[in-house]
C-alpha cells in the first residue's frame, strides 16, 4: 500500500517522514488534508518510483514539496522534477518560510492549479 514503484527500502523512510513532519509540512498538510482544497484528496510522504514526494494527488497528477535551503540550486532536485514531470506529474515547491509566513497564499496558488471536480451525479446519489 502507499508505494507506487521502486525501491522498497523507501517505504520505512516515508513511514518515518509522516511521523516527523518538518513546521512547514505540518502546516501545508493543515491545508491539503480532508479534501479541503476544491474537494481533491492529497496523500503525503508518498513513494513514486525511487523518490518521496512531501504531498501528492493522484486525480489531479498534482505534487507539492516543501522545500528548505538544502533544496536551492539542487540539480538533484531538477532530475527529480524532470522525471516526475515525465511520469505526467506537475510539481509545486514553496520555500518553508513561504509556507509558514503565507499559508493563505500558498493555498491559493495551489488551487489554482487544481481543476474543478466532475460534477457529482445525483442519480447515483452523489451531491445529495
Amino acid at each position: 500500500m502507499g508505494r507506487r514503484g521502486g525501491r522498497s527500502s523507501l517505504l520505512d523512510l516515508s513511514k518515518r517522514n509522516r511521523r516527523n513532519p518538518t513546521d512547514a509540512e505540518r502546516k501545508l498538510w493543515s491545508l491539503l488534508r480532508g479534501k479541503r482544497l476544491g474537494g481533491w484528496k492529497f496523500k503525503r510522504q508518498e513513494q513514486i518510483g525511487d523518490y518521496i514526494v512531501d504531498f501528492v494527488c493522484f486525480g489531479a497528477r498534482l505534487i507539492i514539496e516543501a522545500d528548505g535551503s538544502q533544496h536551492a540550486e539542487s540539480s538533484e532536485d531538477a532530475m527529480r522534477t524532470a522525471w516526475l514531470e515525465g511520469q505526467g506529474f506537475r510539481v509545486m515547491r514553496f520555500w518553508n518560510n513561504e509556507i509558514l509566513g503565507n499559508p493563505e497564499g500558498v493555498a491559493t496558488a495551489i488551487d489554482e492549479m487544481l481543476p474543478p471536480l466532475p460534477n457529482p451525479s445525483p442519480a447515483r446519489g452523489e451531491g445529495l
